[in-house]
């Protein structure tokens, strides 16, 4: 059994959470709406996850690259 926490740890956050991932989604054709969204498929949802991880990732890295300057 797993332990999964997927808490945002900073609640200030989370409106700029869902707005990126209606952004992603929107970009990758996925009709995604507020509330229930159990018509998508498990590769649909992986994939705006995915695209939000990846995002989160380069924004991460591009501000420490302009830090270490």
């Amino acid at each position: 059994m797993s332990n999964r926490n997927s808490s945002i740890e900073v609640p200030e956050s989370r409106q700029a959470l869902e707005n990126m991932k209606f952004e992603i989604a929107n970009e990758l054709g996925v009709n995604l709406t507020k509330g229930y969204n159990g018509n998508l498929t498990a590769k649909e949802n992986g994939h705006v996850g995915g695209q939000m991880v990846k995002r989160m990732i380069e924004d991460y890295q591009r501000q420490a690259s302009q830090n270490s300057k």
